[in-house]
């Protein structure tokens, strides 16, 4: 059997740095959009007052690798020597006999600055290297004069062996969908009417005379494109992917993740009752389902579904809400809860687009706003409450004192904005707890407005601009007292 030498591994290498050799080109990466998650990861990789290293997380597909490949332009155009970089892409079969520590040493050795000098190694697609997470918990103690990067498009495998064995050395950074603000960011459209939506928000809507009649149906027009296919970056790029979105999705990312990364992470042999589990809950995002009901149409033991979902979620697919009731109480066995999608785009691939003026339109805009806040730390502090007589969609639970702050219920439909008086549901939780509420949010199609239930100053505001608004303030705030954004 021929061995690979290590002058062919190390050739190899240089293929994918051509920095080393004073090249600054990056595979055209310095033309693509930059997301707004990059700020915060280029921050994060300076950062050399902890030693750990940093866990690139996030769905498949979403432009991790692009991010990283900018974050190294941004550190030659600082004046990062070129051979001070690493990138390695560690599944390529070129390295599969290489452990990283061997792969590191074979560019150290090349080296002949002074030992200590800063150094980043960026290792992509981390979870084809066995027990990766034991050797880079090894480098990050050995090297102190190098940030250690690693990323991975196996969500699930990456998230759980960076929690058991990363404690105390590997910090988690996670990169989601596109948000509605990052999707509006790309659009090279030069209609006057994203000129002064773009203003609008940029003040932080206060002041919608700036806007004109024709501007907000513009953008709901973007914000049902965002919903069919604009959380793929290479889908709001590239129109052949957006035609052939229901192939992009299935092929490229839920069947590598359903057929290959969660069997293998977790040993499931019937994948078809995983397939089934999550083709169910994606059609039905943003509404309440029971482990009760999914197992009596299912015919699949309540436990094996509860173990589903922790791996779906696992996997960055969905998210799951949990209930409380009128009291803000939440319930100590929790059967029933709502599930959404982490990137709503899923849900028109894989059964059909939906249209602004369909029935489901209302549930895939619900999808949408609550995606918005699927990074921030404090998702786990939203709650919807629903009681017999009604409910309201999403209610933040303060966590010191486990009680409602402030609240959403969104619409689409302008109805409200002339008849509020009708949403019983908000009135009466608004007046139980008149206390604690600091403010609420009743999204619309199209209008703006303001009402008072007690001492509660409740927003009346077009879906699409919270999207938004959120989209935005989420990738600069990861206080949970920004989330209800107009107090």
């Amino acid at each position: 059997m021929l061995t690979i030498s290590n002058e062919e591994v190390y050739d190899g290498m240089r293929v994918e740095n051509p920095w080393w050799d004073g090249k600054r080109r990056l595979l055209g990466v310095e033309n693509y959009p930059e997301r707004s998650y990059l700020t915060g990861f280029r921050q994060l990789i300076l950062q050399r007052d902890v030693q750990r290293s940093v866990i690139l997380l996030g769905p498949r597909r979403v432009g991790k690798t692009v991010m990283i490949l900018q974050a190294i332009d941004g550190l030659l155009k600082q004046g990062t020597k070129g051979d001070h970089i690493i990138y390695l892409s560690v599944d390529r079969p070129l390295y599969g006999q290489k452990r990283l520590e061997q792969l590191l040493a074979l560019h150290l050795q090349q080296l002949e600055h002074a030992a200590g000098a800063p150094m980043w190694v960026f290792f992509d697609e981390v979870q084809y290297v066995p027990n990766w997470e034991q050797e880079l918990k090894s480098l990050t103690d050995l090297y102190r004069n190098i940030r250690f990067v690693a990323s991975g498009s196996a969500a699930a495998a990456l998230r759980r062996q960076s929690q058991e064995s990363g404690a105390g050395r590997f910090t988690d950074y996670l990169l989601p969908a596109l948000t509605f603000d990052e999707f509006i960011a790309f659009q090279k459209d030069d209609e006057p009417a994203l000129a002064r939506l773009r203003s609008f928000v940029g003040n932080g809507a206060e002041d919608n005379a700036m806007l004109r009649p024709q501007d907000i149906p513009y953008l709901n027009v973007l914000f049902e494109q965002y919903l069919t296919y604009g959380g793929y970056p290479e889908a709001v790029l590239n129109a052949h992917v957006q035609e052939g979105m229901g192939r992009f999705v299935r092929e490229d990312i839920v069947d590598k993740i359903l057929l290959r990364d969660l069997p293998s992470l977790y040993g499931i042999s019937d994948t078809r009752e995983l397939n089934r589990l999550f083709s169910t809950l994606c059609y039905n995002s943003a509404q309440e389902v029971s482990l009760e009901k999914l197992s009596q149409t299912g015919a699949v033991a309540k436990n094996t579904l509860k173990r589903y979902m922790d791996y779906l979620e696992a996997a960055f697919l969905i998210r799951t809400c949990p209930r409380i009731d009128n009291n803000a109480r939440a319930f100590q066995r929790q059967s029933a809860f709502k599930v959404y999608l982490t990137n709503p785009s899923l849900r028109a691939a894989l059964f059909r687009p939906i249209l602004q003026d369909d029935e489901a339109f209302g549930h895939l805009a619900e999808t949408g706003v609550l995606s918005q806040w699927f990074h921030n730390p404090d998702i786990s502090e939203l709650h919807y409450a629903r009681w017999p007589a009604g409910e309201v969609d999403i209610v933040h639970i303060d966590p010191a004192t486990q009680t409602p702050s402030w609240f959403v219920e969104v619409k689409w439909t302008d109805r409200f904005a002339d008849r509020f008086h009708e949403l019983a549901a908000v009135r009466e939780f608004c007046r139980r707890h008149a206390a604690t509420l600091r403010s609420g949010v009743v999204t619309t199609r199209t209008r703006f407005g303001q009402e008072r239930v007690g001492n509660v100053d409740i927003r009346l505001v077009p879906t699409a601009i919270y999207a938004w608004i959120v989209g935005r303030r989420m990738v600069a705030k990861s206080d949970s007292n920004q989330l209800s954004l107009f107090e």
